[in-house]
């Protein structure tokens, strides 16, 4: 507990005295099952998520039913790893982030590292998957690859989240650092002057 409070504590000074000055970009995470199984690595990716300066917009815990990631993957419908995808994101409780920071896309890719584990563990064995994957479907989370795909993606996983309105209404405050990392929801929201 008190890693978390000393860790909060610094991001939310860091992103206060910073006071960034580009638009946060948004991105959706989504930590698989073969992560969510496991609590104590669950918590360690969600800290490396708060120690890279992610701000997190909203989290939620989830799990699939087989149409629902058939509808997601349906991009990869004919491909050779498409069935063994789909029954594995359905296999049980993942957990889904909207993130954001400046250059977010890209700084979750390469916090997550390349997609196959054994090319993660040899060219960034620091990265998610390198220290944490188990095989190419296992490789414990997914990102939006491109700002068109983090669009559709957030809503297929936050179909009530509005990206317009929070642009509008919350953004500039997120991005002042008026926030504030809420321990009981696991998000940051808007600090109480805002």
């Amino acid at each position: 507990m008190f890693w978390r409070q000393v860790t909060t504590t610094k991001k939310t000074m860091l992103l206060t005295a910073g006071r960034l000055s580009k638009v946060l970009q948004l991105t959706l995470a989504v930590i698989k099952p073969d992560a969510v199984a496991h609590p104590v690595m669950l918590e360690a990716l969600h800290k490396r998520i708060l120690d890279n300066n992610f701000v997190i917009v909203r989290c939620k815990d989830l799990v699939w039913r087989r149409q629902d990631s058939e509808r997601f993957y349906a991009e990869h419908s004919g491909r050779f790893f498409y069935q063994r995808l789909v029954e594995f994101m359905s296999s049980g409780p993942m957990r889904a982030y909207i993130l954001a920071r400046e250059d977010a896309i890209q700084h979750w890719r390469n916090l997550m590292g390349p997609t196959k584990v054994f090319r993660a563990r040899y060219t960034s064995p620091a990265s998610i998957r390198g220290q944490f994957g188990l095989t190419d479907t296992r490789n414990t989370t997914h990102g939006s690859d491109s700002v068109e795909s983090a669009q559709r993606e957030i809503i297929f996983f936050f179909p009530d989240f509005s990206e317009q309105e929070w642009m509008e209404k919350e953004e500039p405050a997120f991005r002042s650092g008026q926030i504030h990392y809420d321990h009981q929801k696991q998000i940051h929201t808007l600090s109480a002057q805002s």
